[in-house]
């Protein structure tokens, strides 16, 4: 694709990209000596729409999981549910009230290997149980 050259390293883009979720901040609250948000932010999103975000993540699963003497391809799964709290801001449509935790928010649902490595993350509203999970899979 023609256009304008990128002005910074892509080792630097993923260091800004890594430290935003390590420390689960703002794209605008990064630190000054990362190229500026804009820049970082489209760079993560060219990534995330063409697949690389994911590729990358499964590509480092297999690793880990072939040095660990495993195929790289995992045969069993565990899943686990949380219902955490959603703020007011959260539109209705997407959360809900889990009457079991007294919560009224989202559920996040994760699928890990058995090393805990992840294979899936579905959020939905709390209300959800697990017999409609099953059902809407």
């Amino acid at each position: 694709m023609a256009g304008r050259p990128e002005g910074y390293c892509h080792r630097h883009m993923i260091d800004a990209v890594r430290y935003v979720v390590d420390n689960g901040i703002k794209w605008r609250a990064m630190r000054s000596d990362f190229p500026p948000w804009p820049r970082v932010y489209a760079f993560f999103a060219r990534w995330r729409d063409a697949g690389l975000v994911a590729e990358l993540h499964d590509r480092l699963r297999g690793a880990v999981r072939d040095a660990e003497g495993r195929d790289q391809e995992p045969s069993a799964a565990v899943i686990d549910s949380q219902s955490v709290k959603a703020d007011a801001t959260v539109a209705l449509t997407s959360r809900g009230f889990d009457a079991g935790k007294k919560i009224n928010g989202r559920k996040r649902h994760l699928l890990t290997d058995t090393l805990g490595l992840l294979l899936a993350v579905l959020v939905t509203p709390a209300s959800t149980s697990a017999g409609t999970l099953h059902a809407s899979c």
